[in-house]
């Protein structure tokens, strides 16, 4: 499995009673498939893994692997903040079917680049998934530097990388790792353009949620070198970006999502969007279903 493209970090619809809305769940992985999105992770931080009980969890993934029914790949989110829980965590999404593991840095603890190097190569060996590491430090509190990405990347079960750090030189130190058994992605939809012109694989997104037709044309357009298109939809997305980083992520989106009829809200100590947001909010939906309608479904999806 090489991953690529325009990879959609999922968020999870919730009713407004407070539970998972599996019929809006469906509904949320058969747009993706239709707009062609390449891959999609579930129960990430967009999908707020952290507010999910077990249950949920395996529930969330079973209803996705059914539906994606080998399609596309299907990343699991499993990073913990120990390495015990962490492979765990792993190898009940496997005993699930999902495709590999994405698995974020641990959170909170803030381990020593020789830690990571340790809790990494544990969870490759032990977790049975290809493992797509996720540096986020924004979140985490801890970065994965560049030399540590590199060791780690000659392990035969560790397949890539999401880069959630948005400056130039920190993509550009990680690109020379890049090879047929080594993907580095994106984790930033305001500089996946950029990290893609430079040779990026493609992004995980979140943007994706909510403009999935127009993401996998962009994402098209930059691998392919077609410059030109893929700077207008990138403009075009522009605002979007600026939103969806207006209050913490997953709060913006599921915003947009819950005004387009999937999920009703977000689980403490998450709060809805503030009112200060609401009428961008909804001018960027009628924007946003424009987007998609002119963009409709990738031929190469």
């Amino acid at each position: 499995m090489r991953l690529s493209g325009s990879i959609t970090a999922l968020a999870t619809p919730f009713t407004a009673a407070g539970d998972i809305d599996f019929p809006a769940w469906e509904r949320l992985l058969q747009a993706q498939l239709a707009a062609g999105t390449q891959a999609v992770v579930v129960a990430g931080s967009t999908g707020e893994a952290a507010a999910l009980s077990d249950d949920e969890y395996g529930r969330l993934l079973r209803h996705a692997l059914e539906t994606c029914a080998g399609r596309i790949p299907v990343l699991a989110g499993t990073g913990q903040s120990n390495t015990a829980k962490t492979v765990q965590a792993t190898r009940r999404a496997a005993s699930l079917g999902a495709d590999a593991a994405l698995v974020v840095t641990p959170p909170y603890v803030r381990p020593t680049q020789a830690g990571l190097l340790a809790h990494f190569r544990a969870v490759a060996d032990d977790g049975g998934l290809p493992v797509v590491l996720y540096n986020v430090p924004g979140r985490t509190g801890c970065d994965m530097l560049p030399d540590t990405t590199g060791e780690l990347s000659l392990h035969a079960n560790i397949i890539g990388i999401k880069e959630a750090r948005a400056e130039e030189e920190r993509m550009q130190a990680l690109l020379p790792l890049r090879r047929e058994e080594f993907v580095v992605l994106s984790g930033d939809d305001p500089t996946a353009l950029r990290a893609m012109r430079a040779g990026a694989d493609g992004v995980v997104s979140v943007a994706s949620n909510v403009v999935p037709r127009s993401f996998r044309r962009l994402c098209d357009a930059a691998l392919a070198g077609d410059a030109a298109t893929a700077a207008a939809l990138n403009e075009a997305l522009a605002e979007l970006y600026h939103f969806l980083g207006v209050e913490p992520n997953p709060i913006p989106v599921k915003a947009l999502l819950a005004l387009d009829g999937i999920g009703h809200g977000l689980r403490l100590p998450l709060q809805p969007l503030s009112s200060a947001h609401a009428a961008q909010a909804e001018r960027l939906l009628a924007a946003i279903r424009q987007l998609e309608h002119a963009n409709g479904r990738s031929d190469a999806a």
